[in-house]
């Protein structure tokens, strides 16, 4: 099997276990509230990182870092688990799977627009044309199929969808500078996180949350969406002879999500959501390809 097959099957991997969580969120959350649910799924993650890097021999990198790396996980800890998935799950908790999960996939364009200002990049006219295109397919999904009437079916969930992309993105920006390893980065961001989503917890919603289905759901997102999935990501990338054939399998993802949210949780898919997941996914793939922007290198949990 080629380097380039490897990649491929690795991307795949990844690529199918993102597509399930947004019902993993769902059926959590039927039970959970969002910070119990980050509670659980981020302790999981520390969990499987750690057996990862013991797996491999490389745990020892945790403890080889420089004072201000750690400081630099402690920071991005905060924005990654903490804030990005708090307004994430916050956003799941009060639409359906099939808004939240499309409106989320539009932090790529927002990454494009933050590097403007923060990494120099210049801003061109196929950036403006796919934020047109994507977000014309956030209103038709957020409006249910009536955009004129700008009328939101749970205004408070889209801004917290919208807003989750804003943080994402400014992760990845500020990720650009991270020269540590990245499994030891993500595993590290997630420990610094720990306790202040511990301490959130305890002070909010408290710890009363051992049913069977709400701890089934949290530790497959632990496993799978925090853990098992960025690591075949990141093998995928770095096995990858075209990075570009990779990261063109993130489009397969909210199609595929739509399949697992249809048959596991019962939404009756709107035409609405089809129809703006296809604005939103040919928004994005204009701008990857037309604009010749840096293929995406991980897609959005969810």
């Amino acid at each position: 099997m080629t380097t380039q097959s490897q990649a491929m099957l690795f991307g795949l991997g990844a690529v199918l276990l993102w597509s399930t969580v947004a019902t993993a969120f769902k059926l959590s959350l039927m039970v959970l509230s969002p910070i119990q649910l980050l509670l659980i799924a981020c302790f999981v993650s520390v969990l499987v990182l750690s057996l990862v890097l013991w797996a491999q021999g490389r745990f020892r990198l945790v403890f080889q870092l420089t004072r201000l790396q750690y400081l630099q996980s402690v920071v991005m800890g905060l924005i990654n688990p903490c804030l990005y998935y708090f307004l994430l799950f916050g956003a799941f908790d009060r639409l359906p799977a099939q808004e939240a999960q499309p409106l989320n996939y539009t932090w790529a364009l927002v990454l494009a627009y933050l590097s403007v200002p923060f990494l120099g990049h210049r801003l061109k006219m196929t950036d403006i044309v796919a934020g047109l295109v994507c977000y014309s397919g956030v209103v038709v999904i957020a409006t249910r199929g009536d955009p004129l009437s700008l009328t939101f079916s749970d205004p408070l969930g889209v801004a917290l969808a919208l807003c989750s992309t804003l943080v994402w993105a400014s992760y990845w920006i500020i990720a650009t500078r991270d020269t540590r390893d990245p499994v030891v980065g993500l595993l590290l961001n997630f420990l610094s996180g720990l306790p202040v989503i511990a301490l959130i917890c305890g002070l909010t919603d408290g710890f009363d949350f051992f049913s069977v289905r709400g701890m089934a759901g949290a530790v497959y997102v632990g496993v799978f969406e925090m853990g098992v999935a960025f690591v075949l990501w990141s093998y995928a990338m770095k096995k990858a002879e075209n990075t570009g054939r990779v990261s063109n399998l993130i489009f397969i993802s909210p199609f595929l999500s739509l399949v697992f949210i249809y048959f596991i949780l019962g939404e009756v898919i709107l035409s609405s959501t089809y129809v703006g997941l296809v604005l939103i996914i040919t928004g994005l793939w204009f701008q990857q390809q037309m604009g010749k922007t840096k293929p995406v290198t991980e897609p959005a949990g969810g």
